[in-house]
């Protein structure tokens, strides 16, 4: 039997830094692979990885949650079928939603000899309101599916603020456990005892999945709204109804929560169930621009677009951006943006200078140029 534990989050949560957490403490001597969904024509984090010997298969050419459903399904069979592993450890899109990472691994399950064991959340402390306000879509979908909901950057967060997240977090899913310790302070061993407590809360997550899954079904064979796009819809996923994007600005957070009830007549709002209103898809939402280049570049350059990223919107609103590139003194340059922090480290050599941004009305003519690609 083959274990599958789902490490959710949203972009720049922590996610890869978790997985090399629990691979150095917890599942040394297991034979482990990991399947990643970039959201992007290029992978990168496979490359962030390698040093750990893990077996990686990307999928670039969408998100999990959406296009990639099926294409999902048939990669998660053939690594099994192919490796045979103790585990698989399946690290989605930071846009994707949780919810359906779920559905497609329940599914493999009825023909292959795997096991749903874990649903982690990992969620940035210092980013979590900002990114709860701007993208609630997503950024709840993976709370409220999670089992285990694991904080970074607590140590770098004032009391006051870990409390409004502890709590936010408990009004979207009162029922998973929530890790605050710094994970410097607190063994992976630690960590994986209590996910594998919460088995249980998994079972009820994947009830109230099939009930939400069953009422927007219902609910799409009795609607006669006129803003029913049919052309347009994503089978399996709900309907849009005149919704309207609220594309606000707070630094680099952009609102695609909807304009309930402004020009919606056909009644799909159900305020029982808050998280029902969205059925957006991330490759609605958000875009992403990614190269692969043998181009030689210096630190000042990366450094200088990852600024750019950070203080202005110049080349659209950037939340992501990470790469590893040739550096022109023979070294590797790799790098890492979020939300308004970014990373520049040296490392391995990879078999080509990579670059991907992801963010919303991204300009790339001009993020070509500012990479000297143009």
């Amino acid at each position: 039997m083959t274990k599958i534990d789902i490490i959710s989050g949203f972009l720049g949560a922590g996610k890869t830094t978790f997985i090399k957490k629990m691979l150095e403490e917890v599942f040394t001597g297991e034979k482990i692979v990991l399947i990643e969904n970039e959201f992007g024509e290029i992978g990168i984090d496979g490359g962030f990885l390698k040093d750990s010997g893990i077996e990686i298969s990307e999928m670039n050419s969408g998100c999990i949650c959406c296009s990639l459903v099926g294409d999902f399904g048939r990669n998660l069979r053939e690594v099994q079928e192919r490796f045979h592993p103790d585990r698989i450890l399946i690290e989605p899109s930071g846009v994707g939603k949780l919810s359906d990472v779920m559905k497609s691994v329940k599914d493999v399950e009825q023909d292959q000899d795997v096991k749903l064991n874990g649903l982690i959340t990992v969620v940035n402390t210092l980013k979590a309101m900002k990114q709860m306000r701007a993208f609630g879509e997503f950024f709840n979908n993976q709370l409220e599916y999670a089992s285990t909901i694991v904080l970074s950057r607590t140590q770098k967060a004032e009391p006051e603020q870990l409390e409004a997240v502890v709590k936010a977090i408990r009004e979207r899913n009162p029922k998973a456990a929530v890790i605050t310790t710094p994970w410097d302070e607190i063994e992976g061993k630690q960590i994986y005892k209590l996910i594998e407590q919460q088995k249980s809360l998994e079972e009820e997550l994947l009830e109230e999945q099939k009930h939400h899954h069953v009422h927007h079904q219902e609910h799409d064979e009795n609607c006669t709204c006129s803003c029913h796009d049919h052309e347009h819809g994503h089978e399996g996923h709900g309907h849009e109804c005149c919704h309207s994007h609220e594309h606000g600005h707070e630094g680099h957070g952009h609102d695609y929560g909807h304009t309930h009830g402004e020009s919606c007549t056909c009644g799909c709002h159900d305020h029982d169930h808050p998280h029902d209103h969205h059925h957006h898809h991330a490759d609605e939402v958000f875009t992403s621009w990614g190269v692969e280049t043998p181009r030689k570049f210096t630190e000042d350059v990366i450094a200088h677009a990852m600024k750019a990223f950070c203080e202005t919107e110049e080349y659209g609103g950037i939340l992501r951006a990470k790469g590893m590139v040739p550096a022109e003194d023979g070294t590797w340059i790799y790098f890492d943006m979020v939300d308004g922090e970014y990373e520049l480290r040296s490392g391995e050599p990879d078999y080509t200078g990579r670059l991907c941004v992801i963010g919303t009305d991204l300009k790339e003519e001009k993020l070509a140029q500012l990479f000297g690609l143009a």
